[in-house]
């Protein structure tokens, strides 16, 4: 790799079936959209496993670098957790956002976020694992935000799966990684070049994209 720094009406909600009923569970915390349609809104974040919602100063960061980028954009979102990245996106006038989160519990309270926000044909939800909605041979995206839990250690099956088939040539794509670990961007795929990269404490991420 190479360094170049430099009204709840139609929400999709696309289940994998014969699942049991997900428990209820009560919202640990919040974190608020920044910016466009949403503006203010809160997203319940649950007390669950591996479920780490990128922070306010990350996330202002991030949507800086992209502003220009996302209208108009065709998002993913392969570890949604409670949706901030994604449904900011969607914020900000993405054409479409699709959710991709494996927990049917977090995926409950996603879908109940997505009608209060009356996302209609916006934001679609697949309550299956990245590994299985890529084999699933997607369409291709502009953007892709990639943030699975840290202790799964995904990051690079995920980008290898992902790259080239399912971007397009000029795509972003997004990475948040341990600052311990950060040196696995590095053996990422060679077609990817680093755009941004910045450090915010335990906390790395890149910005992405396509060589060539």
């Amino acid at each position: 790799m190479t360094n170049r720094s430099k009204q709840p009406s139609n929400v999709r909600y696309l289940a994998s079936r014969n699942k049991a009923p997900a428990k209820q569970q009560m919202p640990a915390g919040t974190v608020r959209i920044v910016a466009g349609q949403w503006r203010g809104r809160k997203i319940p974040v649950l007390q669950a496993d591996g479920l780490r919602p990128t922070g306010d100063r990350v996330r202002e960061t991030l949507f800086n670098w992209l502003q220009m980028h996302i209208p108009g954009s065709r998002c993913l979102d392969l570890f949604a957790g409670s949706g901030a990245l994604g449904l900011e996106a969607a914020s900000r006038g993405a054409a479409s956002v699709t959710l991709v989160e494996s927990s049917s519990v977090v995926a409950d309270a996603l879908k109940k976020t997505m009608v209060e926000l009356q996302a209609d044909n916006t934001v679609a939800l697949h309550n299956v694992s990245a590994s299985a909605f890529l084999a699933t041979n997607p369409e291709p995206f502009d953007l892709v935000f990639i943030d699975p839990p840290f202790e799964h250690q995904l990051h690079l099956d995920i980008v290898e799966r992902l790259v080239p088939d399912f971007v397009y040539p000029d795509a972003l794509i997004y990475v948040e990684l341990p600052t311990s670990e950060s040196t696995l961007i590095q053996q990422m795929s060679a077609k990817l070049s680093v755009v941004k990269e910045k450090r915010f404490g335990d906390v790395t991420v890149f910005l992405l994209c396509l060589d060539g």
